[in-house]
């Protein structure tokens, strides 16, 4: 059997996307991803599917797999033939014993890549507003490592040459051992006023950063409770905190939201809370799939075939659009053969969906679902006029009854349906469970009933108790009806019910509530 390959990738600090070109290309690529704590775990939803996943990180309390064991792993990995990344937090060579890892797999012969990750060092004190040099104020910068005991700490730093050497100092993993490196850098001649700062969890949702001096830190750190992992820095670029502090002041910053849109639409919401500062978990709970049943599948094919006969089409969804155009290409009917048809959207989405396709919706309503619609267009129907509904299985019979009403004769052909998804993420469960979810967001009545479905398939005998303390953003009138009869309680509904109206609703809870954590 062919050796395999090995690649020691350097994840970047915690923020997902600070992972290099070169490491997302060797997660896509492997076999076996092994990964420590420090590694974004929304970062394995970009190895291919069926890649083996196996955790080796370390907890300040215990070791999950000690050094030497994740070293011999990594070989055998190779030896069965495997590519195999290991994500390490931050970059490999920075205290991350990349080089005892690759020691071995070069012993063994087996081929492997350093791919460098931007380290925590410098990354997280600048996620915090700290630049760890400044013409005016630090030309140099020491990395240290501060998880040891006082002993080793002495035995590996010469205190005296690290106080007077450098500019600014940057320990890492060293919070327990705080009080211990402030006296020693008093001790050796860093005056006791000298600016401090821990970030905890930095570049993540987690963020959190105390300020001290060498002098009051410890006990700051002591009141604050104050939890590794975290970046100390002390020198005076500190003080540019004041001034330059970003991330912490972007409007969602701190709040994980669970977006449960199907994963082929929730980019377009999670990238945007992303911009805003929040973290964005997504939890799919819908999926959108083609009808499977002949007589669904044959019904479809008669109604398209007589596209002429038809006054209006209206769609009231962008899957509606995407997937009527899906069929109209299996099915090899021009478009151009409903000529004499209207187009009607529910939505500025359905709308540039179609815009995207040449096609322009004659009307838009003000309120965007099919009541509205029905009232804008109320002064253009005729009785007897023929009108064609491309819509998901789900799809509400409001449109089609009220339309019936005025005397008009609908028909629904249903190109797409709505299904409950089948892979869900185990880190989001987590999140639900130990509740470090701090926001829900709802798209469609189908989310609303899915989530409390799959929940309970998960063995949660009670998902609406379990959601009941944790605010619910929903996206319009009849995604909140159901679910406040699900027993939920919705906090924000926007007056437009848009995802851009959703987001800025978000913004303006969050702007007048105290933070969620």
């Amino acid at each position: 059997m062919d050796k395999g390959k090995v690649y020691l990738v350097g994840a970047g600090p915690g923020d997902p996307k600070l992972i290099t070109v070169r490491g997302l290309e060797c997660l896509e690529a492997c076999d076996v991803v092994v990964y420590d704590r420090l590694a974004s775990p929304r970062l394995l939803r970009h190895v291919k599917p069926g890649t083996e996943r196996i955790y080796v990180g370390k907890l300040p309390d215990r070791h999950t797999m000690k050094q030497e064991e994740i070293n011999q792993l990594l070989v055998d990995l190779a030896l069965e033939g495997k590519t195999v990344t290991r994500l390490k937090g931050g970059d490999p060579t920075i205290f991350g014993r990349v080089g005892e890892e690759a020691e071995l797999l070069y012993d063994h012969g087996i081929e492997f890549e350093i791919v460098p990750g931007i380290t925590s060092a410098i990354a997280v004190p600048a996620y915090a507003g700290i630049p760890v040099t400044h013409r005016d104020l630090a030309s140099s910068l020491s990395i240290i490592t501060g998880h040891e005991s006082p002993d080793k700490l002495d035995r590996s730093i010469h205190w005296d040459k690290v106080t007077n050497a450098t500019g600014t100092l940057i320990f890492l993993m060293g919070v327990a051992k705080i009080g211990y490196i402030a006296g020693q850098l008093i001790k050796h001649g860093k005056p006791p006023e000298t600016p401090v700062a821990l970030i905890r969890w930095g570049t993540r949702v987690e963020q959190r950063t105390v300020v001290g001096t060498l002098e009051t830190i410890e006990a700051i750190v002591r009141e604050a409770n104050f939890k590794p992992p975290a970046v100390i820095v002390v020198g005076e670029v500190v003080l540019q905190r004041e001034k330059l502090q970003w991330y912490e002041r972007k409007p969602l910053f701190g709040l994980r939201v669970l977006v449960t849109r199907a994963r082929a639409q929730a980019s377009e919401l999670a990238d945007q809370i992303e911009l805003l500062g929040g973290e964005p978990c997504e939890f799919p709970v819908i999926e959108t799939i083609e009808p499977s049943d002949p007589a669904v599948i044959e019904a479809m094919r008669e109604q398209l075939e007589q596209a002429e006969k038809y006054n209006w089409l209206m769609f009231t969804s962008v899957n509606g659009v995407e997937y009527f155009f899906g069929w109209l290409r299996k099915f090899q009917i021009d478009v151009r053969r409903f000529h004499g048809a209207r187009l009607a959207a529910v939505g500025p989405k359905t709308a540039a969906a179609l815009a995207q396709r040449g096609l322009v919706a004659e009307v838009l309503p003000v309120k965007f679902h099919a009541e509205g619609l029905l009232e804008q267009l109320s002064s253009q129907l005729r009785a007897g006029e023929r009108v064609l509904l491309p819509r998901g299985d789900l799809a509400r019979e409001v449109l089609p009854r009220e339309l019936r009403a005025l005397g008009l004769i609908p028909t629904e052909i249903d190109v797409y349906e709505t299904v409950l998804a089948d892979v869900q993420d185990e880190l989001a469960l987590e999140w639900i469970r130990e509740k470090e979810i701090h926001m829900i967001t709802f798209t469609s009545s189908s989310t609303v009933t899915n989530l409390l479905e799959l929940l309970k398939r998960k063995g949660i005998s009670d998902p609406v108790a379990m959601l009941s303390d944790i605010p619910i953003a929903s996206i319009g009138p009849i995604t909140t009806q159901t679910a406040v009869d699900a027993g939920l309680k919705v906090e924000i509904e926007p007056e437009d019910s848009t995802l851009d109206g959703l987001l800025q609703a978000i913004v303006e809870y969050r702007q007048n509530h105290r933070p969620l954590q």
